[in-house]
């Protein structure tokens, strides 16, 4: 599988339009990388630039991005309220998909290395690339910032890992860089309603990992306090994994807590901006919203919408689309400006949108595309969608009875189904695509040339594996089929007495779902020379199409005899 790397460098330029398109541009050069997000700021003075691709390419378009932003900003006349040392600032390597840490370090040092040789630019490594534990942290790398860096780079303890460890014109334009390998972090900006960087910085400090100096007696401003070896003593803030600073944002007129959230499994978004709003409002400021900068994982947003619908006593099994809004609006991260979660959530920005996709079709296209001559859609694929019609009306069922009026003490007990259920519907929905999918496999197999005896083995062994995998795809809906019997069955048992028949109907589309790819397996098992294998999976099919039967049947009377009574 294809491996991806997601590269954020922020420059040292938000103002000027001409020269961030031009740094841009360098990206879209580069084949085979897409760029997904140019986030300036203004009055930060800084860009942050988000592209994924695979890492070869990645590297490519940093280096020319790198390359071009010490051609075009001066850090001598640079002036901004974000920390920065380098026309380039940072340049973080991520890992997505089917990559490991340790090779992305690897990549992320060779392009430091590179950098360095190639454009004079004294490199920091950071994070997991560095060579030292004292340079993990950024703000170490990058302390006294571009004023301090003449001195410091031409010290021992903090000389460059790579490039110049001189100062020069060169240096003195570009500025030095600091490359690290990380995981997935948040840029997250919370707005306050307040014009105070004293207080945002106040609020920045309670929470964040390193929180603040200890000083005598408690007073903010006791002299600081020193441990035995003379080291500054600190009170840890309340969120660990965090970094923040308060700063003033000119083109929004306010304050904010501005934060890196670098361990987004230990320390949610969700829990962030719950907590920074209960130490503004131990300090009388309320936060009216956030500002993502760049990119979030759609799992952030999806864990905060259930986190606020819990919150609610409400399901949790709603859709995702649902799940983002109330994430949304819950942590106001519309509140400066629209929040598009095709345009900001990664995933969404990086699907492959020329693909397209059976699920995607209006209820009447799905329909007519499975009536007209192409054998695709056909009985796999509706078996698969019947089956996500049964999962969605015994989740419909358990939201409902969930916001039941008098039932408010049962609502996890019925959010839990529904959440079992989306599940199963999101499954069964993935295998309507995917049982085309199979088809075509075998059609793509039967089409591979057969002119020589090592061309025909190597078709027949295609259309073997491409038959096997047709045989794997419908049992795979077969056993998510007949998963759907126990939420409809509970449905029908504990569920809203009003919508019982929803529930029936979802037993009936199970049944039917469980037949249909039954049927599929069989038709495709002849074809296949593996007879062990055959025997089998049918034998497994078959049990559960015998077992669908009788629930069916017994529920099918049990629903009639309720609802004539």
């Amino acid at each position: 599988m294809k491996q991806l790397i997601e590269c954020v460098p922020n420059i040292s330029e938000g103002r000027n339009e001409n020269i961030i398109k031009q740094v841009v541009d360098e990206i879209e050069k580069v084949e085979g990388v897409k760029l997904l997000d140019v986030d300036p700021g203004a009055t930060t003075n800084r860009t942050v630039i988000t592209f994924v691709g695979e890492p070869k390419q990645v590297c490519e378009a940093a280096f020319r991005v790198i390359k071009k932003a010490s051609e075009l900003i001066d850090m001598r006349s640079h002036h901004g309220d974000h920390p920065r040392f380098g026309a380039t600032d940072v340049c973080p390597l991520i890992p997505v998909a089917n990559i490991t840490m340790e090779e992305v370090v690897k990549y992320a040092r060779e392009l430091g290395e590179r950098v360095g040789k190639e454009l004079n630019i004294p490199i920091y490594c950071y994070e997991n690339a560095c060579f030292e534990e004292k340079r993990r942290n950024l703000a170490s790398c990058r302390q006294g910032e571009y004023e301090g860096l003449k001195e410091r780079m031409e010290t021992d303890e903090w000389k460059p890992c790579f490039g110049p460890d001189k100062w020069s014109e060169k240096v003195a334009q570009s500025g030095a860089t600091a490359i690290s390998a990380r995981d997935f972090l948040i840029a997250v900006n919370y707005n306050l309603n307040t014009t105070s960087v004293r207080r945002a910085n106040a609020i920045a400090f309670d929470v964040r990992e390193k929180g603040r100096p200890a000083r005598e007696g408690g007073k903010p401003n006791g002299k600081p306090l020193k441990d035995e070896k003379g080291n500054p003593i600190t009170i840890p803030g309340s969120l660990p994994g965090t970094k923040a600073i308060g700063w003033f944002i000119e083109e929004y007129g306010i304050a904010q807590v501005s934060m890196n959230i670098t361990n987004i499994a230990k320390t949610p978004l969700h829990v962030c901006f719950d907590e920074v709003s209960k130490k503004a409002a131990e300090r009388g400021i309320r936060v009216t919203g956030v500002e993502i900068v760049g990119l979030v994982p759609k799992k952030t947003l999806i864990e905060a919408g259930q986190y606020y619908l819990a919150k609610q006593q409400r399901s949790l099994g709603v859709d995702d689309k649902e799940l983002i809004k109330i994430a949304i609006k819950s942590m106001g991260l519309d509140d400066l400006k629209p929040f598009i979660p095709e345009e900001k959530i990664i995933e969404y920005m990086i699907e492959d949108k020329s693909k397209k996709k059976l699920v995607d079709m209006t209820c009447i296209g799905f329909a007519n595309e499975t009536a007209s001559e192409s054998p695709a859609p056909g009985g796999g694929s509706i078996s698969a969608y019947i089956g996500a019609l049964g999962a969605a009306l015994a989740t419909m069922v358990a939201n409902l009875s969930s916001h039941k009026a008098g039932w408010d003490e049962r609502w996890e007990e019925f959010s839990i189904i529904a959440q079992k259920g989306q599940a199963l519907k999101d499954e069964l929905l993935y295998l309507v695509d995917e049982d085309t999918n199979s088809f075509n496999l075998i059609m793509e197999a039967f089409g591979l040339p057969k002119k020589t005896d090592s061309e025909k083995a190597e078709r027949t062994k295609a259309i073997q594996n491409a038959t096997k995998y047709a045989i794997e795809i419908p049992y795979r809906t077969l056993c998510k089929s007949f998963e759907v019997f126990e939420i409809c069955k509970a449905m029908v048992e504990t569920g809203n007495p009003n919508s019982v028949t929803d529930a029936a109907v979802g037993i009936l589309c199970a049944r039917a779902a469980c037949y249909g790819a039954f049927m599929n397996m069989k038709i495709n098992a002849s074809s296949l020379d593996d007879k062990e294998f055959v025997n089998d999976i049918i034998a497994k099919g078959q049990e559960l199409v015998d077992k669908a039967d009788a629930i069916e049947k017994e529920y099918t009377a049990k629903v009639l005899k309720q609802i004539s009574e």
